[in-house]
């Protein structure tokens, strides 16, 4: 089993999701963060002063799925999220050496 972390721009994760549910992906945990790299947020006015804000808003995925879905989840990451500018994020995979569905007390690719 794996786990995707993935950081993408806020304004594709609908289509990010979408695109996920058409390949068999129906569970994930998604969250807003805030964040800096190679683009810096863009410089906001407020009563004719300008201030930086420093960090980005982006969409934190994490999708925990069987070995044989990876290499198609990750295809379809790279294909949807893109737009060819700085900014379009991450994606980091981990090992999961066990899980648990609490429930039912199911173990491993079952518990997912």
């Amino acid at each position: 089993m794996k786990k995707i972390e993935s950081i993408i721009r806020t304004a594709k994760f609908e289509e990010v999701l979408t695109e996920l549910s058409k390949i068999g992906i129906s569970f994930m945990t998604y969250s807003e963060v805030k964040g800096i790299g190679l683009e810096h947020a863009a410089p906001q006015q407020y009563r004719g002063t300008s201030f930086d804000v420093g960090f980005t808003p982006r969409t934190r995925l994490e999708i925990a799925l069987p070995d044989n879905k990876l290499d198609e989840a990750i295809e379809c990451l790279l294909r949807v999220a893109y737009t060819g500018k700085v900014g379009d994020g991450k994606i980091f995979i981990y090992d999961i050496l066990d899980a648990y569905r609490i429930r039912t007390k199911e173990r491993g690719e079952k518990a997912l």
